[in-house]
């Protein structure tokens, strides 16, 4: 039997992908190399925009209580309570708590997540892609339309697919590890010390402190032979205080190399998450952007499937993302040079330091960093929230009471909201009813400027706006979701 989709890789990327898909009404089963969920936490915190994708599908509260985490570039702090919207991500969620969330959710829709296969092959025939597994019971193969590797930065689906993976060789090495029965000051967002040096110390869950070290000089090395005391020697000599007592429940090394892969999509196989971007965890993005990528693929693939996709949408996915990576790439490159080249630097950040205090800049920056800042290109128009995403937590008065905007894309679906002044508007969107949902209803205050009528994607972002967009309804319509059931008369601009 041929399924739709096959994820390779059950991280929080693949399952947040196989999640999405399956709202899609997509057949889609998850391989697993690992037997059983890691317990280490590679990704301790994720960003605005990233709670904001969970929280739009029902999915934040799950996670229980999170701490709001601080922002800075470089070691250089954002003050983020400056700013009208909320900018602040969350820190101290570890890894396996968030993918114990995601994998809930996705078994919950239906989605087998099958561990203890390494996909080792694949190859492409004119109807789909078949997989080659090693598993549980020796050697197999699936068959699927399609094929996402969620699988890594060290992705064998990227390598199987021949897709480079361009960047700079590494030159700096880092040692990080979670560790219990220490009581080392905290150092969020790391603290950078003299001649290039920076050590940073973070609270997770159940009295674990994750615990960062780079000494000037320290070379990219070989995680399986690093051990805990090389990494207490070295907090101890940049720090003074011993670490050496403590229960180290995981240990890793990583470098500040950055690469983005040249494709995002080849064929039937997709990439995405770290198998797309790799980046030191200078600003604690690879986790958010994955995630991200898993959202905006993910109903283009649905749509795909389920035959109204219009012609390109799926290119679409790297067109959009792709930019993205690259952005991702030369701020980690940019932060790293920031905090760990020595006092010759020290005029650069200091003029740093007084541009984050005016708004503008600071704003810039802070975009890039939460994701608030990410707009895609959905036409001309003057309204400012078009090609952005529409805030979440923008609430609708409707006859049966409140609602917000993130409560009405849980079900992944396009959604038209209609306030005043576009009768038209509804009328029209009943040729889509099939993958659009029409909301009426009247804006909370605070809406500035003001919108007649809205049209958001799936993923969260606006495709039209009334007024603002220069294009009319019926042709955002069709852009991005495909030729309606029957004939429809085009409408005028929302001009």
């Amino acid at each position: 039997m041929t399924r739709d989709v096959i994820v390779v890789g059950a991280g929080p990327v693949g399952l947040m992908m196989a999640g999405e898909l399956r709202l899609g009404g997509v057949d889609v089963v998850v391989y697993e190399k690992l037997p059983v969920p890691p317990r280490e936490s590679r990704g301790a915190s994720f960003t605005r925009r990233t709670a904001e994708c969970f929280d739009q599908r029902g999915l934040l509260g799950r996670l229980g209580e999170t701490e709001p985490a601080d922002s800075h570039f470089g070691g250089i702090p954002i003050d983020l309570s400056m700013f009208e919207e909320d900018h602040f991500g969350a820190r101290g969620i570890s890894q396996f708590r968030t993918e114990r969330m995601l994998e809930g959710w996705a078994t919950e829709l239906g989605v087998p997540v099958r561990r203890g296969y390494e996909v080792t092959g694949f190859r492409e025939t004119p109807d789909g892609v078949v997989v080659v597994f090693d598993g549980p019971d020796g050697r197999g193969d699936d068959t699927a339309r399609y094929l996402v590797g969620c699988d890594g930065g060290r992705s064998a689906i990227r390598k199987l697919a021949g897709v480079a993976f361009p960047g700079p060789e590494p030159t700096r090495g880092f040692y990080t590890a979670d560790v219990t029965g220490i009581d080392t000051r905290k150092r969020r967002i790391g603290e950078n010390l003299p001649g290039g040096s920076m050590v940073m110390a973070m609270d997770l869950e159940n009295g674990v402190t994750r615990v960062v070290v780079h000494e000037r000089g320290m070379p990219p090395r070989d995680r399986d032979s690093l051990t805990y005391t090389e990494l207490a020697d070295a907090w101890q000599r940049l720090t003074g205080e011993s670490i050496h007592h403590g229960q180290c429940r995981w240990i890793n090394c990583f470098t500040d190399a950055s690469r983005v892969a040249a494709e995002y999509r080849r064929g039937r196989v997709f990439l995405a998450g770290d198998a797309t971007h790799v980046q030191p965890p200078a600003m604690a993005q690879g986790l958010s952007v994955g995630v991200q990528d898993a959202v905006n693929l993910g109903w283009k693939l649905a749509a795909t499937i389920n035959g109204w996709a219009p012609d390109g949408l799926l290119d679409t996915y790297h067109a959009e993302r792709h930019p993205i990576g690259q952005q991702l790439a030369r701020n980690a490159r940019a932060a790293i040079e920031l905090r760990l080249t020595g006092e010759e630097m020290d005029p650069i950040r200091s003029v740093m330091g007084e541009l984050v205090a005016y708004k503008d800049a600071a704003g810039h920056l802070a975009g890039m960093l939460s994701g608030l800042g990410i707009r895609y290109d959905m036409g001309r128009g003057e309204h400012p929230l078009l090609g952005l995403r529409m805030p979440p937590d923008r609430e609708l008065a409707r006859p049966d009471g409140r609602t917000t905007v993130a409560e009405l894309l849980r079900a992944a679906r396009g959604v038209l909201i209609i306030t005043s002044g576009s009768g038209a508007a509804g009328p029209l969107a009943e040729a889509w009813a099939d993958r659009i949902e029409v909301i009426t209803g009247t804006w909370a205050p605070g809406l500035d400027p003001a919108l007649d009528a809205v049209l958001i994607r799936p993923d969260g972002y606006v495709a039209w706006t009334s007024p603002g967009s220069d294009g009319d309804l019926a042709g955002a319509f069709g852009r991005w979701f495909g030729t309606a059931r029957t004939t429809v008369t085009a409408q005028p601009a929302s001009r």
